[in-house]
């Protein structure tokens, strides 16, 4: 069993002295795929960024081994930078990486070398993702944080960019706490998730153990209904 690389316990968060989480109990092993989910409002990225110490908290937050950190934060996308005159080269100068560096890390995540030159901004939305991934590994973390990473892309591309979070993570043996709504990510990709809700109802364990259709109707306050296709077991 892998060891425990981060853990916490009684953990909670108050902002402006309203409560958004509390007594929150997981464990995060050493090359886990974790995923944070839950509808809007539950506190998901007040979580990621408590737990990345941008936030204050409650209870017992402890690393085990000291992290190497990657962090790629919500709402990140290639209008944002649309007007601005940042080439894809620009991003990664800030790593102070060789050219071959760069190109391996481009590489990694299925770009050409030639997008070096391209300004981000005229990037596709799925481009600038597997950019911004690149980015993020460029600082060889040992676990990353995803916050929502596929909001700016069709759901193909979201699948596509998730695929290849998934081989990274097996070729890399990276621990990946990610945070997302869609319940399709959760199955085909984590090893465990955590679930939040406003209405304080919360799981943790292994996605086909505690999803049941009465815990998501709990969370999101709505029917749910399972279908299996065909050709599964």
């Amino acid at each position: 069993m892998s060891d425990i690389l981060l853990e916490a316990k009684n953990f909670g968060v108050t902002l402006d002295r309203t409560p958004i989480l509390k007594d929150l109990d997981f464990s995060v092993r050493e090359g886990e795929f974790l995923t944070i989910m839950g509808p809007n409002g539950s506190g998901k990225t007040v979580l990621v960024k408590s737990l990345l110490g941008l936030l204050p908290h409650d209870g017992d937050l402890k690393w085990h081994k000291k992290p190497r950190v990657g962090y790629l934060p919500q709402g990140l996308n290639q209008t944002s930078v649309r007007d601005m005159p940042v080439t894809v080269h620009d991003f990664f100068s800030f790593k102070k990486l060789k050219q071959d560096e760069i190109r391996k890390y481009l590489s990694l995540v299925g770009l050409e070398r030639s997008v070096l030159n391209k300004r981000a901004g005229l990037l596709s939305g799925g481009e600038f993702q597997r950019m911004l991934v690149a980015w993020v590994l460029a600082s060889q973390p040992n676990i990353v944080f995803l916050d929502e990473p596929t909001t700016a892309v069709d759901i193909s591309g979201g699948e596509t960019i998730y695929s290849l979070l998934r081989d990274i993570w097996e070729k890399q043996q990276l621990t990946i706490v990610n945070v997302t709504h869609d319940l399709n990510i959760v199955y085909a990709h984590s090893t465990h998730v955590l679930c939040l809700s406003r209405f304080g109802h919360r799981c943790y364990g292994v996605p086909k153990d505690v999803l049941t259709p009465e815990v998501l109707r709990d969370i999101y306050k709505t029917d749910i209904k399972f279908y299996t296709h065909e050709g599964e077991s």
